[in-house]
Protein backbone atom coordinates (compact mmCIF):
# COMPACT_ATOMS: atom_id res chain seq x y z
CA UNK A 1 0.00 0.00 0.00
CA UNK A 2 1.60 3.20 -1.01
CA UNK A 3 1.74 6.26 1.35
CA UNK A 4 1.60 9.55 1.31
CA UNK A 5 2.23 12.33 3.86
CA UNK A 6 -0.16 14.99 2.62
CA UNK A 7 -2.40 17.91 3.92
CA UNK A 8 -6.10 17.07 4.29
CA UNK A 9 -8.10 20.44 4.35
CA UNK A 10 -10.12 21.82 7.62
CA UNK A 11 -11.57 25.45 8.26
CA UNK A 12 -14.00 27.90 6.72
CA UNK A 13 -14.19 28.99 3.17
CA UNK A 14 -10.95 31.78 2.36
CA UNK A 15 -9.68 30.56 6.09
CA UNK A 16 -8.13 27.09 5.29
CA UNK A 17 -6.29 24.97 8.36
CA UNK A 18 -4.60 21.74 7.11
CA UNK A 19 -4.07 19.02 8.79
CA UNK A 20 -0.74 16.58 8.18
CA UNK A 21 -1.66 12.84 7.65
CA UNK A 22 -0.88 9.50 6.44
CA UNK A 23 -2.86 8.05 3.96
CA UNK A 24 -3.40 6.12 1.17
CA UNK A 25 -2.17 7.41 -2.23
CA UNK A 26 -5.66 6.22 -3.46
CA UNK A 27 -7.75 7.54 -0.91
CA UNK A 28 -9.54 11.19 -1.54
CA UNK A 29 -8.07 14.68 0.01
CA UNK A 30 -10.39 14.77 2.59
CA UNK A 31 -11.00 10.92 3.09
CA UNK A 32 -9.53 8.55 5.21
CA UNK A 33 -6.22 8.44 6.37
CA UNK A 34 -3.84 6.31 9.11
CA UNK A 35 -2.66 8.82 11.09
CA UNK A 36 -3.02 12.26 11.64
CA UNK A 37 1.04 13.91 12.42
CA UNK A 38 0.20 17.66 12.46
CA UNK A 39 -1.17 20.84 11.79
CA UNK A 40 -0.41 23.68 9.17
CA UNK A 41 -2.12 27.09 9.27
CA UNK A 42 -1.18 29.12 6.90
CA UNK A 43 -3.79 32.80 7.58
CA UNK A 44 -0.86 33.56 10.71
CA UNK A 45 2.69 34.82 9.73
CA UNK A 46 4.85 33.00 10.40
CA UNK A 47 2.77 30.31 9.32
CA UNK A 48 1.76 28.29 12.52
CA UNK A 49 2.97 24.64 11.94
CA UNK A 50 2.75 21.80 14.63
CA UNK A 51 4.28 18.26 14.01
CA UNK A 52 4.86 14.74 15.93
CA UNK A 53 8.69 14.83 15.01
CA UNK A 54 8.60 11.15 16.30
CA UNK A 55 5.52 9.94 14.22
CA UNK A 56 6.60 11.80 10.56
CA UNK A 57 10.30 10.70 10.71
CA UNK A 58 9.02 7.11 11.49
CA UNK A 59 6.67 7.62 8.66
CA UNK A 60 9.70 8.93 6.42
CA UNK A 61 11.60 5.68 7.71
CA UNK A 62 9.06 3.05 6.25
CA UNK A 63 9.09 4.84 3.22
CA UNK A 64 6.19 6.92 3.30
CA UNK A 65 6.58 10.12 0.41
CA UNK A 66 5.51 13.27 1.36
CA UNK A 67 3.79 15.97 -1.28
CA UNK A 68 5.25 18.86 -3.13
CA UNK A 69 3.40 21.16 0.11
CA UNK A 70 4.18 18.50 2.45
CA UNK A 71 7.80 17.99 1.90
CA UNK A 72 8.47 22.35 1.80
CA UNK A 73 6.54 22.49 5.23
CA UNK A 74 8.82 19.37 6.58
CA UNK A 75 11.69 20.91 5.31
CA UNK A 76 11.09 23.68 6.78
CA UNK A 77 10.63 22.42 10.16
CA UNK A 78 13.99 20.25 9.51
CA UNK A 79 12.24 16.73 9.54
CA UNK A 80 13.60 15.56 6.14
CA UNK A 81 16.89 16.70 6.94
CA UNK A 82 17.08 14.93 10.26
CA UNK A 83 15.71 12.04 8.06
CA UNK A 84 18.88 12.62 5.88
CA UNK A 85 20.94 12.52 8.82
CA UNK A 86 19.87 9.41 10.69
CA UNK A 87 20.37 7.77 6.69
CA UNK A 88 23.75 8.71 6.97
CA UNK A 89 24.19 7.32 9.93
CA UNK A 90 22.75 3.87 9.05
CA UNK A 91 25.18 3.98 6.23
CA UNK A 92 27.98 4.77 8.23
CA UNK A 93 28.93 7.79 7.18
CA UNK A 94 29.16 9.69 10.60
CA UNK A 95 28.19 8.98 14.21
CA UNK A 96 24.98 9.67 16.13
CA UNK A 97 26.55 11.87 18.04
CA UNK A 98 27.89 13.85 15.08
CA UNK A 99 24.15 14.03 13.02
CA UNK A 100 22.57 15.13 16.48
CA UNK A 101 24.97 18.21 16.42
CA UNK A 102 24.62 19.40 13.16
CA UNK A 103 21.08 18.92 13.75
CA UNK A 104 20.95 21.04 16.77
CA UNK A 105 23.37 23.75 15.02
CA UNK A 106 20.69 23.78 11.98
CA UNK A 107 17.85 24.38 14.59
CA UNK A 108 19.51 26.76 16.47
CA UNK A 109 20.17 28.85 13.69
CA UNK A 110 16.43 28.37 11.74
CA UNK A 111 14.84 28.89 15.38
CA UNK A 112 17.05 32.65 15.50
CA UNK A 113 15.77 33.18 11.99
CA UNK A 114 11.84 32.48 13.01
CA UNK A 115 12.66 34.89 16.22
CA UNK A 116 13.98 37.73 13.56
CA UNK A 117 11.38 37.47 11.37
CA UNK A 118 8.77 37.60 14.22
CA UNK A 119 10.41 40.79 15.69
CA UNK A 120 10.33 42.54 12.47
CA UNK A 121 7.03 42.01 11.87
CA UNK A 122 5.78 43.07 15.51
CA UNK A 123 8.40 46.47 15.11
CA UNK A 124 6.76 46.50 11.46
CA UNK A 125 3.43 46.81 12.78
CA UNK A 126 4.13 49.55 15.51
CA UNK A 127 5.74 51.78 13.17
CA UNK A 128 2.93 51.57 10.88
CA UNK A 129 0.44 52.52 13.75
CA UNK A 130 2.62 55.36 15.30
CA UNK A 131 3.24 56.53 11.06
CA UNK A 132 -0.58 56.19 10.62
CA UNK A 133 -1.38 58.39 13.83
CA UNK A 134 1.20 61.16 12.90
CA UNK A 135 -0.45 61.49 9.76
CA UNK A 136 -3.72 62.00 10.93
CA UNK A 137 -2.57 64.59 13.69
CA UNK A 138 -1.07 66.20 10.92
CA UNK A 139 -3.71 66.39 8.64
CA UNK A 140 -6.27 67.40 11.56
CA UNK A 141 -3.88 70.66 12.52
CA UNK A 142 -3.82 71.28 8.62
CA UNK A 143 -7.39 70.99 8.66
CA UNK A 144 -7.64 73.46 12.16
CA UNK A 145 -5.57 76.05 10.60
CA UNK A 146 -7.36 76.04 7.33
CA UNK A 147 -10.61 76.28 9.45
CA UNK A 148 -9.05 79.39 11.70
CA UNK A 149 -7.52 81.18 9.21
CA UNK A 150 -11.56 81.11 6.84
CA UNK A 151 -12.76 82.34 10.10
CA UNK A 152 -10.40 85.19 10.67
CA UNK A 153 -10.76 85.96 7.04
CA UNK A 154 -14.79 86.21 7.49
CA UNK A 155 -14.58 88.21 10.47
CA UNK A 156 -12.27 90.94 8.82
CA UNK A 157 -14.78 91.24 5.57
CA UNK A 158 -17.73 91.47 7.63
CA UNK A 159 -18.11 94.81 9.97
CA UNK A 160 -19.31 94.31 12.98
CA UNK A 161 -22.94 95.89 13.66
CA UNK A 162 -23.13 98.88 15.56
CA UNK A 163 -25.85 98.65 18.56
CA UNK A 164 -27.63 102.17 18.62
CA UNK A 165 -28.33 103.54 22.21
CA UNK A 166 -31.77 105.25 22.32
CA UNK A 167 -30.99 109.51 23.30
CA UNK A 168 -32.99 109.44 26.39
CA UNK A 169 -33.25 106.71 28.93
CA UNK A 170 -37.25 107.45 29.33
CA UNK A 171 -37.79 107.13 25.50
CA UNK A 172 -36.35 103.60 25.42
CA UNK A 173 -39.02 101.69 27.15
CA UNK A 174 -41.50 103.67 25.23
CA UNK A 175 -39.99 102.85 22.12
CA UNK A 176 -39.84 99.12 23.12
CA UNK A 177 -43.34 98.81 23.99
CA UNK A 178 -44.60 100.49 20.52
CA UNK A 179 -45.56 104.38 22.07
CA UNK A 180 -44.21 107.47 20.44
CA UNK A 181 -41.89 109.41 23.20
CA UNK A 182 -42.99 112.30 24.67
CA UNK A 183 -42.24 115.64 23.51
CA UNK A 184 -40.40 117.91 26.18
Amino acid sequence: MPTRIRLQRKGKKGQPYYHLVVADSRSPRDGKYIERIGAYDPNQNPAFIEIDREKCLTWLQKGASPSDTCRAILSYTGIVYRNHLLNGVKKGAFTMEEADRRFDAWMNEKNTKIESKRTKLADGKDKAAKDRIAAELKKSEEMAAKLSAKLAAASAEAPAPVAEAPADEAAAPAAAEGEAPAAE
